[in-house]
């Protein structure tokens, strides 16, 4: 339950809740989980401040770049549809979830966030003792497009969101340099000065992670920033190798 008096004097809310999607195999009950975590609780939130009497002005709110689904080597913006798959349902409830908030005047930012680099947790705490060890390479093919930002871009960019008062709806948080697996791959293991030769076949990636190795781990999402760019963002770290090197103190 939410305290509606939690959001008494609030100019603007940022809300990035939601059960984490690659905690495990993706039963029937974990997909549940995943979903309901963000529409119930954001659907919450929304409704909570268009009852306000002193709104919010702005209302930034989680979604991700797998709505898009599997898209290949297409470009993509904000403009793009939806893509197909249990990530693209989900991201495109979650959105809708924020409508009772825009109906009553409040400025919605949805932030399509990408694979988020972090010297702290995220994907990129999950690879690297494979790659410390010299076990990591490339998955399945590697043909497929990796769309990255680094930590330090996702709070940037959210401020820069809550000042700029003409951007409204979906807004893709991700680097403007989006590279294949196989690049990510090659990349990190120079950072880390480590061989990157032992791939991991799709068929394996499948047996063990069933549904969610083809929607987060084998699915090509090649995405462009256009609205932040639009608006003068300015990233701090556009370059992966600058950017894995400053999240892991590598120079």
């Amino acid at each position: 339950m939410l305290d509606p008096n939690a959001l008494d004097g609030a100019d603007a809310v940022v809300h990035l809740a939601g059960e984490s999607i690659a905690g495990g195999r993706w039963t029937a009950a974990r997909k549940a989980r995943i979903r309901d975590s963000r529409v119930r609780g954001t659907a919450l939130l929304a409704r909570s401040m268009a009852a306000r009497g002193r709104k919010p002005t702005v209302f930034i709110s989680g979604s991700a770049i797998g709505f898009y689904g599997d898209r290949g080597g297409e470009l993509l913006d904000e403009g793009s549809g939806q893509g197909r798959g249990f990530l693209a349902d989900v991201c495109r409830e979650w959105e809708a979830a924020t409508r009772p908030a825009a109906d009553a005047g409040i400025r919605v930012v949805n932030i399509r966030l990408g694979v988020v680099l972090s010297g702290r947790g995220g994907a990129l705490s999950k690879m690297l003792p494979a790659f410390r060890l010299a076990a990591g390479g490339p998955i399945g093919t590697g043909r497929q497009h990796m769309s990255w930002i680094a930590v330090d871009d996702v709070v940037g960019a959210i401020q820069h969101l809550l000042r700029v008062e003409t951007v409204v709806g979906p807004v893709n948080l991700v680097a403007p340099n989006p590279v294949t697996n196989a690049e990510f791959t090659r990349t990190l293991g120079r950072v880390l000065r480590r061989p990157t030769v032992l791939r991991v076949p799709a068929p394996v990636l499948r047996v063990v992670l069933g549904e969610m190795a083809d929607e987060l781990l084998l699915a090509s999402t090649r995405v462009r920033p256009a609205r932040l760019l639009d608006s003068s963002y300015r990233f701090r770290y556009p370059d992966l190798e600058a950017t894995l090197r400053h999240v892991l103190g590598s120079g």
